[in-house]
């Protein structure tokens, strides 16, 4: 099966970053065993960037795929894959850092992830290990951003990962870690698609080197805290039909033209040949006028986050502004 071929972002740190991945993020998850089949599909199919997080509990089929797809010659060697894995709030404490990723790495059955990420910019107790212990309880008062790159850092120095970014951070957060950081971060991965475009935020990023990707870039809209804007867009309805493309392929398409990169989850394969048929044609002026009409609401709130004994008294305060 002849593969796509996926173009490619330098990040700040140096190494290539394929600006489409597939998103591993599913609630509920496949068993095991059918989520190491579909991500071999996707191997095949031309993905050769994955997001995984240590609480998606995807790791561990997502390192069997990579095996299987190597056994098999789908994919032709380690270096040909970008696998990013993500830290957890329970382990966003200075020591638990290292060994939160040794752990990652030990379920990926890897040496090393091309990109680590701080997955929020909060503290949770260590015992809260899950999506659903994302509560106001279990949020702890600060949060050693200083401390907690540091250990990112040390992870980059050790070669366990290639690159360091962050995710869901805003720019007064960003502005805080590289006070300090030695090494800055390579990506923030953040909630954006045509109906939450984050304008100022991607602005911000460029003017630092940081490189924005997009996780939810169809408005996550089979999801618990989905939408139907982007997916149920009369504007984008349109131009898809004119245009004879999928609504997805649109919006991917901006994507891509906005200079960010996309982590789109299809577990179709069909779907995911058609999410990457992205690189032979080009939105005109006129259709990305017309997405500045789309009216533009953040999907996930992190209200949890929000807490009187917590560090974030407001949405506002978490958001950096920019509710």
């Amino acid at each position: 099966m002849e593969e796509k071929r996926i173009p490619e972002v330098i990040l700040n740190s140096g190494k290539k970053m394929p600006l489409i991945g597939l998103g591993t993020a599913s609630i509920p998850l496949p068993p095991h065993q059918t989520l190491t089949s579909i991500l071999i599909d996707a191997f095949e199919v031309g993905y050769r960037h994955v997001d995984t997080a240590s609480v998606y509990g995807s790791e561990e089929p997502l390192g069997n795929a990579v095996e299987k797809a190597l056994e098999l010659g789908i994919v032709k060697s380690r270096d040909e894959v970008f696998i990013t894995s993500k830290l957890w709030p329970s382990d966003a404490h200075p020591h638990l850092v290292l060994p939160a990723l040794r752990t990652s790495l030990q379920k990926l059955g890897l040496e090393y992830v091309d990109l680590y990420f701080i997955h929020f910019p909060v503290r949770l107790k260590p015992e809260a290990r899950g999506q659903n212990d994302m509560l106001k309880e279990n949020v702890i008062p600060s949060f050693d951003m200083k401390g907690i790159w540091e250990a990112m850092e040390e992870c980059c120095r050790l070669g366990l990962a290639k690159s360091i970014g962050v995710s869901n951070f805003g720019i007064k957060k960003l502005n805080q870690l590289l006070e300090n950081a030695t090494i800055p971060p390579a990506v923030n991965q953040v909630e954006m698609n045509l109906s939450w475009q984050q304008a100022k935020l991607r602005e911000f990023c460029k003017q630092k080197g940081i490189h924005v990707s997009a996780w939810s870039p169809l408005g996550s809209y089979k999801s618990d805290y989905g939408t139907n804007a982007v997916m149920e867009s009369p504007i984008l309805k349109e131009i898809a039909c004119a245009r004879h493309k999928t609504i997805a392929q649109i919006a991917l398409r901006w994507i891509y033209e906005e200079g960010a990169s996309a982590i789109v989850r299809s577990f179709n394969k069909e779907r995911m040949k058609e999410n990457l048929e992205l690189f032979d044609w080009e939105l005109s002026e006129e259709e990305s006028q017309k997405f500045r009409h789309i009216p533009q609401l953040r999907l996930f709130s992190g209200i949890n986050f929000v807490s009187e004994n917590g560090p974030y008294k407001t949405l506002e305060e978490f958001w950096d502004g920019d509710p």
